[in-house]
Protein backbone atom coordinates (compact mmCIF):
# COMPACT_ATOMS: atom_id res chain seq x y z
CA UNK A 1 0.00 0.00 0.00
CA UNK A 2 1.49 3.40 -0.92
CA UNK A 3 2.30 5.95 1.74
CA UNK A 4 1.38 9.58 1.11
CA UNK A 5 2.60 13.03 1.99
CA UNK A 6 0.11 15.88 2.19
CA UNK A 7 0.14 19.61 1.51
CA UNK A 8 -2.29 22.43 2.15
CA UNK A 9 -2.08 25.71 0.28
CA UNK A 10 -4.27 28.80 0.05
CA UNK A 11 -5.87 29.49 -3.33
CA UNK A 12 -6.32 32.97 -4.73
CA UNK A 13 -9.48 33.17 -6.83
CA UNK A 14 -7.82 35.13 -9.64
CA UNK A 15 -4.92 32.64 -9.94
CA UNK A 16 -6.39 29.25 -9.00
CA UNK A 17 -5.48 27.35 -12.18
CA UNK A 18 -1.88 28.57 -12.17
CA UNK A 19 -1.42 27.59 -8.52
CA UNK A 20 -2.88 24.10 -9.04
CA UNK A 21 -0.94 23.57 -12.28
CA UNK A 22 2.28 24.50 -10.49
CA UNK A 23 1.70 21.93 -7.73
CA UNK A 24 0.50 19.35 -10.27
CA UNK A 25 3.73 19.68 -12.23
CA UNK A 26 5.55 18.66 -9.03
CA UNK A 27 3.48 15.49 -8.70
CA UNK A 28 0.81 16.74 -6.31
CA UNK A 29 -2.78 15.55 -6.82
CA UNK A 30 -5.71 17.72 -5.71
CA UNK A 31 -7.85 15.97 -3.11
CA UNK A 32 -10.25 18.69 -2.01
CA UNK A 33 -10.85 22.44 -1.90
CA UNK A 34 -12.57 23.85 1.19
CA UNK A 35 -13.32 27.24 2.67
CA UNK A 36 -10.61 28.09 5.19
CA UNK A 37 -11.16 29.44 8.69
CA UNK A 38 -10.71 33.03 7.49
CA UNK A 39 -13.02 32.65 4.48
CA UNK A 40 -10.52 32.00 1.67
CA UNK A 41 -10.13 28.77 -0.26
CA UNK A 42 -7.65 26.11 0.85
CA UNK A 43 -6.50 23.24 -1.37
CA UNK A 44 -5.54 19.85 0.07
CA UNK A 45 -3.11 17.87 -2.09
CA UNK A 46 -1.32 14.53 -1.84
CA UNK A 47 1.46 12.61 -3.57
CA UNK A 48 3.22 9.32 -2.91
CA UNK A 49 6.24 9.59 -0.64
CA UNK A 50 9.38 9.75 -2.74
CA UNK A 51 11.37 6.53 -2.69
CA UNK A 52 8.28 4.47 -1.85
CA UNK A 53 7.52 1.55 -4.16
CA UNK A 54 4.04 1.33 -5.61
CA UNK A 55 2.29 -2.01 -5.01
Amino acid sequence: MPRWEYLTTPLMIHNTAAILNNWGSEGWELVQVVTGPEGGLVAYLKRPLQGEEQA
